[in-house]
């Protein structure tokens, strides 16, 4: 079976509602700056503590960095006005970051998603700096041999951030770092006879694996070299190649549906069903893939789209990694690939569905979860592309508003 129905839940039959939708923007707001404080950022939710641990977290992915770029980005976009800049909270969140990772005994600063590299990229956001570019500079050029070769951790992520630079920018050495750390990658590449592709291995946590998905896998590393593909130049039709093959030999079918397995070596288990969540599973194949340059891909990401909808909204709640949010912006990727307003419905009636599982979260744990890509803020963004007919995953589509 391509997913597991006990991990998913009814659609609510509620009909899109965009004050409401609107509203619910306003109370995540209102309740996300409300609950902030100087020392110790936000509240850390059960759902993100390791072994209850209930210090702040500070990175990108689920603390306190990601939460001010979330607001930020929301009221660029127009959706808020803040009642605070957060500039000069982000200052302290390097030190912190860097401490909070040697508490597990990580001395790699460069993660994207867990490390300075993504505060660096908030701080010139909010404040640019040639200071702050050049720290960022060297972070990337550090990060190109990272074993983890995914985009939390490893070179797949500040890969991103040389793009986002770039776009920002156009200064040439983004470009040349964009470059060279795709080329460090594409030299990693390994062929499986097995399925006739490319893939890479993450050394990570610990353990070798072999990981196909959205935040640790291949599909993750393809999003910003399809997006950057213009400065890839000659070298992007092997890439394209690449990343075509490897998706659609990595396929699982049944009828027109389509899912992914984890990772390469993945063997199906009586009872251990494939995810179908944003990082692992269709819906992060779509949005990763979702800008592919041709046709060739149409087939495997309409019918990944089909299985996203079949199973339903996530039980998980409402959030991007893992949850109702983050399977819904598959159906925004498509409505942008194809124009079909199907595909704008569908991610429309998973915002609503989304909407009660964000309010019944917040009174069931007496708190709403503060973190970019695990909880309410994230939702929020997803939210307002629902209202605007917007395809772009926050901090993997886009950084930089305006």
């Amino acid at each position: 079976m391509l997913y597991d129905p006990s991990r998913h839940e009814a659609l609510d039959a509620r009909a899109w509602d965009d004050a409401c939708a609107r509203a619910s923007i306003e109370a995540i707001v209102a309740d996300v700056e409300a609950r902030f404080t100087p020392d110790g950022y936000w509240p850390v939710h059960p759902l993100d503590a390791d072994n209850g641990e209930t210090a702040p977290l500070f990175p990108l992915y689920f603390g306190a960095t990601g939460v001010i770029w979330a607001l930020r980005h929301l009221e660029s976009a127009g959706a808020c006005r803040l009642a605070r800049a957060y500039i000069d909270d982000v200052e302290p969140l390097v030190a912190r970051t860097c401490e909070w990772q040697r508490g597990f005994g990580e001395t790699e600063p460069a993660s994207y998603l867990m490390g300075e590299t993504g505060i660096d990229l908030v701080r010139y956001a909010l404040r640019p700096n040639a200071g702050v570019a050049d720290r960022i500079a060297d972070l990337v050029a550090a990060n190109r041999q990272h074993p983890s070769r995914e985009l939390m951790w490893g070179a797949p992520g500040t890969l991103l951030t040389a793009l986002f630079m770039h776009e920002r920018t156009l200064e040439r050495r983004w470009a040349d770092l964009f470059r060279s750390t795709a080329a460090t990658l594409w030299s990693q590449l390994r062929w499986s006879s097995e399925f006739g592709c490319r893939y890479w291995t993450q050394d990570l946590y610990g353990i070798t694996s072999t990981y196909l998905d959205a935040v640790h896998g291949f599909v993750a590393t393809a999003s910003p070299l399809i997006r950057g593909r213009a400065l890839l130049g000659d070298a992007w039709a092997a890439w394209s190649d690449c990343i075509a093959e490897t998706l659609a030999r990595t396929a699982s079918r049944d009828g027109k549906l389509v899912n992914w397995r984890p990772w390469l070596d993945w063997q199906p288990r009586p009872g251990k069903p494939m995810l179908m969540q944003y990082c692992h599973g269709a819906p992060g194949f779509v949005i990763c893939a979702g800008d592919f340059p041709d046709a060739s891909l149409d087939a495997l990401l309409l019918g990944a789209g089909e299985a996203i909808w079949q199973a339903g909204p996530l039980h998980k709640g409402s959030n991007l990694c893992h949850g109702t949010g983050g399977n819904g912006y598959a159906f925004l990727k498509l409505f942008a690939r194809t124009g079909d307003h199907l595909w704008l419905e569908r991610a429309r009636a998973f915002a609503m569905h989304g909407i009660a599982q964000s309010e019944a979260h917040a009174a069931q744990y007496g708190q709403r979860r503060y973190s970019l890509w695990t909880g309410d803020p994230g939702f929020a963004i997803y939210l307002w592309d629902c209202i605007n007919a917007r395809a772009a995953f926050p901090t993997v589509d886009v950084f930089f508003e305006g």
